[in-house]
């Protein structure tokens, strides 16, 4: 059984502040299941997005924890993060945004990506 996404993005904004990094919760989505999106903002202008992967990077070793994709392999401006982040609350409005806030680009999700 996955956490509900609540419970994680509780969890995972305790380990950004504990490491020193401002996180918030930019909008709240379904409280069991609804989708995580983490933007990584770097504070210059550009950012980075962490989609959820497909059910397809999921596999049997790893059934429970979530996986992450990033939008691009570097920053994109921040405009075209939030575009994104647009079309996804018109898609799916159950979203939740968790948005991180960090000059260096940390986001701690190396620990549920594969």
């Amino acid at each position: 059984m996955r956490l509900k996404s609540n419970i994680w993005v509780a969890a995972y904004l305790r380990r950004c502040q504990v490491n020193g990094v401002f996180g918030a919760v930019r909008r709240r989505g379904a409280e069991e299941a609804g989708a995580v999106f983490v933007k990584v903002a770097l504070l210059d202008g550009s950012a980075m997005l962490f989609t959820p992967a497909p059910q397809t990077a999921y596999d049997n070793s790893r059934p429970v924890e979530r996986v992450f994709t990033p939008l691009s392999a570097a920053p994109v401006p921040e405009a075209t993060v939030e575009e994104r982040l647009a079309k996804e609350i018109r898609f799916d409005p159950d979203v939740w945004i968790v948005e991180i806030e960090d000059r260096e680009g940390r986001h701690f999700l190396e620990l549920a990506a594969k």
